[in-house]
């Protein structure tokens, strides 16, 4: 259904660019705008319930690797290793700077 809406030209200009920002239309921006006036569409909720997902889930939490194709496996391992490299030499470099206190790096 189309809808005509009076607006004062500097107005109309500012939605114009936030549109544009957004990489939407016109009609788009103020669609969303008017669902979110209405509590349609709440963005707030929605990072709320994405943030409360999130705090429940462990990190490395996802596929098992057996579900995943042989060469993602073994690059999901590869990666696992390297990462547990780096942090074994970070604790060692971090221990070597406490063992030698005032000296600077």
């Amino acid at each position: 259904m189309a809808v005509s809406v009076r607006m004062d030209p500097l107005l109309e200009k500012e939605l114009e660019l936030a549109a544009r920002r957004q990489g939407v239309t016109k009609s788009q921006f103020i669609v969303e705008a008017v669902e979110r006036a209405l509590g349609r569409k709440n963005p707030a909720a929605l990072y709320h319930q994405v943030m409360e997902k999130a705090a429940h889930q462990a990190v490395g939490e996802g596929a098992p690797d057996e579900d995943l194709p042989p060469h993602r496996s073994a690059l999901r391992q590869s990666l696992r290793e390297s990462y547990a490299q780096q942090q074994d030499e970070y604790a060692a470099h971090l221990a070597q700077r406490a063992a030698r206190p005032g000296k600077p790096d």
